[in-house]
């Protein structure tokens, strides 16, 4: 979601717990793919901060790599799950350092054959060629039960180049009773949001709390969506305008009237503004939904986003941690086949790995009756609207600068009151010029693209 980098969203420990897979949502525009790589580039077996299960026999030999996952059970589950492919001994590696390790590693031999990245490969890895075309693996049929939005972000001039492993979102959570008694109905507009937001306002209790900032980070891939518009069109041009510009507007508005909830301990990706009550209305994510009913047990609803007007649409953000096939792969041909034996012809683990170590939904529609923590109460409700109104964190061709750049514009309309349309004017060619320099390659090397965050 955001194009904001783990410093601006600091993450709990990969010990503490279940926001891990938060994360996602954390790296942000920040994070370098292939065009930081040169200045990494040397050989590394193991990265820092991992633990690797090493494989016996003589079969032929495979290493996998993911991110050290906070919730308990994950590490010895991918451990099971590798061990079960039987054409090849596979090595898991668990990194605490994954962003940092990663990156230079795929440009050595002695890197990882399959790995995980959010939201699938960056453009950079792409067209620098480090990462492998899995379109084959993918039938007519099976592109059908993937998540239509989750499969086009990882798909790029027409082919697939990651599979799907699972789907973390964000979304609106309402406290029922605080509504109740202030006479407001969940919000389906961006003008009943700020109505709501400032009916919902009391004392030390805020309508609304979309982040630390008033929601600057976070909010403009959400509201322009809202807007119906999106971040890119086709051909790398900007994909939003004047409808996007009055929805960046009404933040302002609500920042203004002091509906905005800031100067938490903990930001939108914790619940505990939300369940202590400080709050009543709450952007944040899936991740949260276990703690929030153990507070408030049935005292609380899910909502999308509200349309922002004529053309517009409700509006959940997504992210998806996709497997991905290295070109320098010893055996390119036997590292599609462990990825296609674990992300497509292994159901029951995919069900599990999202599931039964945190709260998220299977990539693949057929899978989401099978996951019991999906089928009643919030759990199905998100589900279904992740289905209906799910729309991607960002653009493969948004980069880092771009990214930068619309946080700044996004600052200074929430919290300074600056005119948008006048923003969206300075904004414009700093994107297009990105975009276009991702399409030609024209600056490899130097470009990050966005591997996660909404933009906003």
């Amino acid at each position: 979601m955001p194009t904001n980098t783990p410093d601006q969203h600091p993450e709990p420990s990969a010990a503490s717990g279940p926001f891990s897979r938060r994360r996602l949502f954390a790296l942000g525009a920040g994070v370098a793919a292939a065009g930081a790589l040169s200045a990494y580039a040397r050989p590394r077996t193991t990265p820092p901060g991992t633990a690797a299960a090493a494989p016996s026999g003589d079969l032929p030999k495979l290493s996998q790599w993911y991110h050290a996952y906070g919730e308990e059970g994950t590490k010895d589950a991918v451990e099971r799950y590798a061990k079960g492919y039987t054409k090849a001994a596979v090595e898991v590696t668990w990194s605490s350092d994954y962003d940092n390790a990663l990156p230079p590693a795929l440009l050595t031999d002695t890197g990882p054959d399959v790995f995980e990245w959010g939201n699938g490969p960056s453009i950079d890895m792409i067209r620098s060629g480090q990462v492998v075309d899995l379109t084959d693996l993918f039938t007519d049929e099976l592109k059908a039960d993937f998540n239509k939005a989750v499969l086009d972000r990882v798909t790029y001039d027409g082919k697939i180049w990651a599979v799907p492993q699972l789907v973390d979102m964000i979304l609106l959570v309402y406290r029922k009773s605080m509504l109740d008694k202030a006479g407001v109905k969940p919000p389906t507009n961006l003008d009943e949001m700020v109505a709501a937001a400032k009916a919902l306002t009391s004392g030390d209790v805020k309508g609304l709390f979309v982040g630390n900032d008033g929601g600057a980070t976070e909010m403009g891939g959400p509201l322009l969506y809202s807007a119906g518009e999106t971040f890119l069109t086709a051909d790398g041009k900007l994909g939003f305008g004047d409808k996007s510009a009055e929805a960046f507007g009404k933040l302002h508005q609500m920042y203004a009237d002091g509906s905005l909830l800031e100067g938490q301990d903990k930001d939108w990706w914790s619940e505990e503004a939300f369940t202590s009550g400080a709050c009543a209305m709450q952007w944040t994510g899936l991740w949260t939904f276990p703690a929030i009913s153990k507070a408030l047990g049935d005292d609380w609803g899910v909502a999308a986003w509200p349309s922002a007007g004529d053309g517009g649409a409700p509006v959940t953000i997504f992210g998806a941690f996709s497997s991905c096939v290295s070109a320098k792969a010893k055996d390119v041909a036997l590292a599609k086949d462990f990825v296609k034996y674990l992300w497509i012809d292994n159901t029951d683990a995919q069900v599990e790995f999202a599931t039964a170590f945190g709260f998220h939904v299977p990539s693949r529609a057929s899978l989401v009756p099978k996951a019991k923590t999906l089928q009643s109460g919030a759990g199905k409700e998100a589900a279904d609207l992740l289905a209906s109104s799910g729309k991607p964190q960002s653009a493969m061709l948004w980069s880092g600068k771009a990214g930068t750049a619309f946080n700044d514009m996004m600052t200074k309309i929430v919290k300074d009151g600056a005119d948008p349309k006048a923003g969206l004017a300075e904004l414009k060619p700093i994107v297009e010029a990105e975009a276009s320099a991702a399409m030609t390659g024209a600056t490899a090397g130097t470009t990050a693209a966005t591997t996660a965050g909404t933009g906003g």
